[in-house]
């Protein structure tokens, strides 16, 4: 009996040892990829910001060009509208078509679209009891 007690400690303890080298072999991996990530989402911050410097200096371009022939204060309000046309024109092509397609968010499981319900052909009225199907409008009402 006693011999055992012996082993089921034995157990015991090779379990919590193979659940401690697994934690830290999780855990490596998991900060490894992470240091990859890191790395990853700083360069694609470095590219947006250089873009946006970009971008700037390719409007003071097209403004100085304009002044050339423009006084300066029209320059600056054609590249504005320039400039507000094309954020215009980009968040009209981030958004979903309006032709009834359907957002991810809004997607039931299994990439089926979630059933709608029928709209009504006229607004409801307030107030206004509709007659009972069963009961005839023209018939006299008579209670037995």
């Amino acid at each position: 009996m006693q011999r055992l007690e012996h082993l089921e400690h034995l157990d015991k303890h090779l379990v919590d040892e193979l659940a401690q080298v697994a934690r830290e072999t999780v855990r490596d991996e998991l900060r490894e990829q992470v240091r990859g990530q890191r790395r990853r989402a700083a360069l694609y911050a470095g590219s947006g910001a250089a873009a946006l410097y970009a971008g700037a200096a390719v409007s003071l371009a097209v403004g100085l060009a304009l002044a050339l022939v423009l006084p300066g204060w029209a320059a600056a309000l054609i590249t504005a509208v320039i400039l507000g046309a094309l954020a215009y024109a980009l968040r009209a092509a981030a958004r979903p078509a309006a032709s009834g397609t359907v957002p991810a968010q809004a997607a039931a499981p299994g990439g089926r679209s979630a059933p709608v319900p029928p709209v009504p052909s006229a607004p409801p009225t307030a107030g206004v009891v509709p007659p009972r199907p069963d009961s005839d409008p023209d018939a006299p009402h008579h209670r037995a």
